[in-house]
Order: C-alpha cells, then sequence, then structure tokens
C-alpha cells in the first residue's frame, strides 16, 4: 500500500503538462541520439546536460532519463540499416537485424525491436516500482564502512566486465579516481593537483570530461569512418510491421528479454551488453533453427532489443536507491544529480519522493511516447542517417563545445574537453573502456569521504571495513568479480593449448 500510495503520488508530478512535454523531448532526442551512429546514451546526455541548467530538477532528470532509454530505441536503427551499432548495446543487433534489411525485412526488425522494447521496458519499469522501496530501506542501514565497499565494489564489477582486458578496465578506473582528487581537500582545506588554476579548484569540470571523452571523440571516429566508406544506409523496404508468424516467433524472446535485461541490469558492470548478449545466446539454445541465427532470425532482433531497454530501468535501481551507479550512463546521470545539488540514495526517497517516484512514473509515460514515435515516424528518423556526415558532425561539435562554455562562460573548460577528447581517442585506439573512468571521476570523492570517516570512527583501524556482514560480503564480491576475468582467460589459454595438442 505503501508504493502504492508513491506511485499515484509520482503520476501526479509526471502527467503535469510541463513534465510531459519534458518526457517527449527526452524519447525524442533520445530517438534521434540513439539513430547517429556511434553516439550513444552516454554521449547524448553529456551533449545536452549544459542545456537543462536553470531548469527544474525534476523536469530537467525526467528529460535526462527519457534521453537514456529513448537512445535503446534509437540505436537500433543505425544497427539494422548501416550495419553499425548506435552504441555498444546495440552492437548483437547488427548480427540479424541487418542481414533482415539486405533481406528486405527491415521494417519488420525495426517494428519487433520498438513493439518489444516497449513491453520489456513497461515490464521492467514495473520491477523498478516493486524494488525501489525494499531497496532503500535495506540502504538505509549502511555505514560508512558499508558505502565505501559498496562503492568498490561497483569500481571492481564495472572496471572486470565492461573490457576483455582486466588491466585496461582497471587502469580506466585508476584514471577515474585521479580525476576525482583534483580540487581543495574538504578535509584539510588544501588545493591538491590544481597547478595554480581557479578552475582546477573545485575540481575537473564533469562536463569536460564526458563531453571530451564521449561526444568529441565520437566526432572525430565518425569522420574516421565517414572517410573509410564504412557508413552505407540501407534504403529501408516494405511495410513497417511483422507478418503474423514473425509476431509468434517474437513473444517468447521479448518476455524472456524483458526478464534477463531487468535482473542483469541491476548488477553494477553488467548493463544492457552482457544482458543483450544473454538474452541472445538465450534465444539461439532455445530455437528449433539456430542455424538461422547470424542469417536475419527474427528472434535475433526481439530479445536482445527487449532486455537492451529493460536493463535501462534495471540499471536505475541502485542508482535511486543506493546512490550507486552501475553503468557509464548512469554514472553520468548520478554527475547530473550532483550538479542540480540532488544526492540519490534512500535519504532521497524520503526526502524528495516527488522527485524520486515523479522519475519513476514517467519511464510509464515515456514508453508509451516512444512506442508511438517509433512506429510511425521511424521512417522520419532513418532519414538522419542520410544526412552529410559533415553537416551532422559540425553540428554535434557546435552543440558540445557551446554548452561546456555557456555553464562557466570559460575557455578553460572547452580546452580541457579538448584535452580528454585527445584522450579518448586513444583510449578506444587502444582498447581501453571509458565507463570505469567515468565512474571513479563521479565516485572518488564519495569514496574518500566514506573511507575517511570510517577511519575517523575506528580510531584508524581499517578492520571497520570487514566489521559487519555486508562489508565481509561486499569485500568478496570484490574479489570475485577480480578473479572472474583472470579465471576465464587462463581456462581460454588451457583450451587453445588443448586444442592445439589434437590438431597436431
Amino acid at each position: 500500500m505503501e508504493t502504492l500510495g508513491h506511485v499515484i503520488n509520482g503520476f501526479s508530478v509526471a502527467l503535469q503538462p510541463m513534465n510531459i512535454l519534458f518526457v517527449f523531448l527526452g524519447a525524442l532526442l533520445g530517438t534521434i541520439i540513439g539513430i547517429l551512429p556511434g553516439i550513444g546514451a552516454t554521449a547524448g546526455i553529456a551533449l545536452l546536460l549544459p542545456l537543462t541548467f536553470g531548469m527544474d530538477p525534476v523536469a530537467a532528470l525526467i528529460m535526462l532519463t527519457g534521453i537514456y532509454y529513448g537512445s535503446s530505441y534509437g540505436g537500433t536503427a543505425a544497427s539494422v540499416l548501416i550495419n553499425t551499432p548506435g552504441d555498444g548495446t546495440s552492437v548483437i543487433t547488427v548480427f540479424d537485424g541487418y542481414p533482415m534489411a539486405r533481406n528486405g525485412r527491415a521494417g519488420a526488425a525495426l517494428a519487433v525491436a520498438a513493439v518489444g522494447s516497449f513491453v520489456a521496458g513497461t515490464i521492467s519499469v514495473i520491477a523498478l516500482t516493486l524494488l525501489a522501496v525494499p531497496f532503500s530501506a535495506v540502504a538505509l542501514k549502511f555505514g560508512p564502512a558499508e558505502n565505501f565497499m559498496l562503492m568498490a565494489f561497483t569500481m571492481t564489477a564495472v572496471g572486470s566486465f565492461t573490457s576483455g582486458s582486466l588491466p585496461k578496465g582497471l587502469f580506466s578506473a585508476l584514471v577515474g579516481l585521479m580525476i576525482a582528487t583534483v580540487g581543495i581537500d574538504l578535509q584539510s582545506g588544501q588545493e591538491r593537483f590544481t597547478f595554480g588554476m581557479p578552475t582546477l579548484q573545485e575540481g575537473v569540470p564533469f562536463l569536460s570530461v564526458v563531453v571530451g571523452f564521449f561526444a568529441l571523440t565520437e566526432v572525430v571516429y565518425q569522420v574516421l569512418g565517414w572517410y573509410r566508406g564504412e557508413l552505407k544506409p540501407i534504403r529501408m523496404e516494405g511495410k513497417l510491421w511483422c507478418t503474423p508468424e514473425e509476431w509468434r516467433r517474437s513473444i517468447g524472446p521479448i518476455t524472456r528479454g524483458g526478464i534477463i535485461g531487468f535482473i542483469i541490469g541491476v548488477l553494477p558492470g553488467a548493463g544492457g551488453v552482457i544482458a543483450t548478449v544473454i538474452s541472445y545466446a538465450t534465444e539461439k539454445k532455445l530455437s528449433k533453427h539456430p542455424e538461422m541465427f547470424g542469417k536475419g532470425a527474427i528472434e535475433g532482433v526481439a530479445g536482445p532489443e527487449a532486455a537492451n531497454n529493460a536493463a535501462t530501468s534495471g540499471n536505475l535501481v541502485p542508482l535511486l536507491t543506493l546512490g550507486i551507479p552501475g553503468s557509464g550512463v548512469t554514472a553520468v546521470l548520478l554527475g547530473a544529480f550532483i550538479m542540480y545539488g540532488i544526492q540519490p540514495g534512500p535519504q532521497l526517497m524520503q526526502e524528495r519522493p516527488d522527485l524520486v517516484w515523479g522519475l519513476i512514473d514517467s519511464m510509464y509515460v515515456g514508453n508509451v511516447i516512444l512506442v508511438i514515435l517509433n512506429l510511425p515516424l521511424i521512417g522520419l528518423f532513418v532519414r538522419i542517417l542520410y544526412l552529410p556526415v559533415g553537416i551532422l558532425m559540425s553540428g554535434i561539435l557546435l552543440i558540445a563545445l557551446t554548452g561546456v562554455y555557456s555553464v562557466n562562460t570559460s575557455a578553460t573548460e572547452v580546452y580541457m574537453a579538448m584535452l580528454f577528447a585527445i584522450a579518448g581517442f586513444a583510449f578506444r585506439r587502444y582498447d581501453i573502456p571509458v565507463a570505469p573512468l567515468i565512474l571513479g571521476a563521479v565516485l572518488g570523492g564519495l569514496m574518500e569521504q566514506a573511507f575517511r570517516q570510517g577511519m575517523t570512527i575506528s580510531s584508524g583501524n581499517p578492520s571497520i571495513f570487514l566489521s559487519s556482514t555486508v562489508c565481509v560480503v561486499l569485500a568478496l564480491l570484490s574479489v570475485a568479480s577480480l578473479a572472474t576475468p583472470v579465471l576465464q582467460h587462463m581456462r581460454k589459454r588451457r583450451d587453445a593449448r588443448v586444442q592445439a595438442s589434437q590438431a597436431s
């Protein structure tokens, strides 16, 4: 009954005319950003975050969240039509979506993705609604030691699972933590690593980091892709709908994908990419014709797309209830919360239930708006793919740099964004994941404060971080998250040796 009351009050916020407008804007912008190849939700939110300054925090966060789950819808179009994922979570869709387009079934692939995303998104938002109160009740029992261990687990999990290389993931997380140390030390009041620059006294500007590493880096890569001739869209053919047989084959994958996506999305470091992989593998294993996967099987589009959209709601569970982001996108959203002077977590659910439940209920509205937008208008949206790359990327570059400059009218922050773009290009060149870095930059200050508070409470005894069952469990999970990639690598090397010996 308590949850029902919160839901009703949340709808009274979400259904206000201005908030409905911002849900619509977020869904629309998210769809367009998702369609742009390689941009993705993280870069899109970073790009548009400066435009929300001066807005009511509830409306701004509703719009930014709409961009997040809206981009999951839009990312399908680039995967299906130009064989280029809108972001990492749309990679699996390429396997069967592009072959369907080449077989003249692009409309069916986009239709099943839109309907599947709507169904799975609704399932996942219902699950988010039911889990919000229990999660926050548990989180209220966390002290500084538990909070530090939770953040440490999140860092190790994201660093381990977002890259094929454990050292690269941990290196990225370490760089993010180093960025977080810049500024004035809250304990001593001393400046740290500011190099005498007033701009850095309050820390490295968050917008410069995310715009540089995501938006500007993507512009460079998309221009390079255009020069290489890699962006060649397939024209849509046929009706934007599926046959009765295709719908029958899609019901099971959509339902299973929604459940898998939400469960995986709740786990720190897992997110949409792993959810889509597991969904695809599940459908291929259950299929009576697994040989069709990779050649245009509609199940290979329906399941992963449902899992992708459901994972977005799953990612919001730890963010809203614990104040802990589990992915690069939610790390940027956490940064947005903090920039508005709001700290997500169980206290927020008690102090600002209008914001939390208005945000959750806006996702119900957003899912309806997205399916209405995508089914009849997807043909119009995909025309963005046919714009000249020079015009498209120049516009993105202008918006990104203007946004960074406009916040504090600081040219230094623009130069810093360009510097981070160079670093982002190097990260992409050497396949180093950026999500752990963003997570470290956002959580670094919170981790440091939790660590210092714990050490102060224990009079300098570090055993406080293993003083409770929760701390011990989180410590074991952290060790397991670090050990898993190592064990997987050792098993692959062993299997390779066995195969080599058998071949000889």
